[in-house]
């Protein structure tokens, strides 16, 4: 980073925006739904170290919380840094990065600020907090100071439309709430720090419908953000034990958004099966062919059904005293399991807690992902005679093309495990065909015919 924050003195930048705004006669434009009216800011120009960052922006919010998780900072490190010097630089850090990223579709601000100059107005308080055009306020300051030690004369001063002395700090906040409603300026936040601003939004005590209205969203697009972010730190906070640290999530929100829609109706304990099958997909998503979305029903109202053909494919008993310690190790794993209810699935703790153990992780992930693709052909072949046929024939394919004679070396003996698996499933399957067919026409695979 080229720039290093210096806080002017609250009151003495107070005093300058003060002296400035009034003696401003040009306006910047026009802010919409400003006390139940469209209101026309005074525009004023103002040294560029002058404007504070605003701490409480929510684009922001992932990278801040991420940056407290990973250097141990105090919670309320960005919260209560508004004045600090601190604070602000990390906030500069923060804001600098964004300001480089872009799409295929959209330049980076740094970029076109650094063509074309400032070519709108920051929007600050009277006290010269930023309230919109924190990332553009960096990128000048980055652009200021050039490599070769020159300085970038257009960036010495920023343009900014002052909001009036008496904005307080829930206007503010609406105005940001506004600005991202608004569809022909959308801001690119990203899905986290959208979801904290609709929850900023009803922590105000609004209703999911009036914050619907004010972002001109749907009331159950509201409700379904709101859970969503509310699995994600369940995900962060329980499974990963990386509580706020959100980058690690963003690219997951079409998965955390249908987790609530696709369990919603199960009962407390398939909900935590549930939960580590989709938390286990997004983890090793890219070891899912197509797209991750589509696995959506083999947590959802097919779960039953996937963990289930999981169990057997782990190879994980069902009895009790078999899962005592299953039991004790899953205990610090505080989901909504009570391990003390004697009703609760011992099955679904113990699929929890060996998708929890990394020893064989892949060969359990490869069986997780085999068992939820199984789970949706089942059901799409539920009502054909032929499914169970056809299901052989493929698991058939399956085996017949396997080489062991490449195989490692370390790999062999869960090889064998998962021969003895097939074989005891194999076993299950043949007893409960005999057992459909006329005596006469019973078969016994021999020996030399199993795999």
């Amino acid at each position: 980073m080229n720039y290093s924050i210096k806080i002017m003195p609250y009151t003495e930048r107070v005093a300058m925006i003060k002296k400035r705004y009034g003696e401003s006669n040009d306006y910047g434009e026009p802010i919409h739904e400003f006390r139940g009216q469209v209101h026309k800011p005074n525009l004023i120009i103002l040294p560029i170290d002058v404007p504070v960052y605003r701490m409480e922006n929510c684009r922001a919010f992932s990278a801040q919380q991420t940056e407290i998780a990973r250097q141990g900072l105090d919670k309320n490190f960005f919260a209560k840094g508004q004045e600090v010097h601190a604070a602000q630089n990390a906030q500069h850090k923060i804001l600098a990065q964004l300001a480089r990223e872009g799409s295929s579709s959209v330049t980076p601000i740094y970029h076109v600020l650094q063509e074309d100059g400032q070519r709108e107005e920051i929007l600050i308080s009277s006290s010269g907090l930023v309230v919109n055009g924190n990332r553009r306020l960096s990128a000048m300051r980055e652009l200021l100071h050039q490599n070769d030690g020159s300085v970038d004369k257009r960036f010495e001063f920023v343009r900014c439309a002052v909001l009036p002395p008496d904005t307080d700090r829930d206007e503010i906040d609406d105005i940001e709430a506004d600005l991202q409603a608004r569809r022909e300026t959308k801001l690119d936040y990203d899905w986290i720090g959208d979801a904290r601003l609709v929850q900023r939004q009803v922590n105000k005590g609004r209703s999911t419908k009036e914050v619907a209205i004010r972002l001109r969203r749907n009331k159950s697009e509201i409700e379904n953000v709101l859970q969503a972010l509310d699995e994600v730190d369940l995900y962060l906070s329980e499974w990963l034990n990386k509580p706020g640290e959100y980058v690690l999530v963003q690219d997951g929100e079409q998965l955390f958004c249908d987790i609530p829609k696709q369990i919603g109706k199960h009962d407390s304990k398939l909900k935590d099966a549930s939960r580590v099958i989709a938390w286990s997909i997004f983890e090793n998503r890219d070891k899912i062919s197509g797209r991750v979305y589509r696995l959506n029903r083999a947590f959802g109202d097919l779960a039953p059904k996937t963990l289930e053909l999981l169990e057997k494919r782990l190879n994980l008993t069902t009895d009790s005293e078999d899962n005592k310690d299953v039991d004790d190790e899953i205990a610090d794993f505080d989901i909504e399991i009570d391990i003390e209810d004697t009703n609760a699935s011992t099955n679904h703790r113990a699929i929890i807690q060996a998708l929890r153990d990394n020893n064989r992780k892949d060969e359990k992930i490869e069986a997780l992902i085999d068992a939820c693709e199984t789970s949706l052909e089942l059901d799409k072949n539920i009502n054909n005679e032929q499914a169970a046929l056809k299901a052989l024939g493929l698991v058939n394919s399956k085996v017949a093309s396997i080489d062991a004679s490449s195989a490692g070396e370390a790999t062999l003996p869960a090889i064998l495990n998962q021969i003895k698996t097939i074989r005891r499933s194999l076993d299950q399957i043949e007893t409960e065909v005999n057992a459909r067919l006329p005596n006469r026409s019973k078969v016994k695979v021999n020996e030399d015919q199993r795999p």
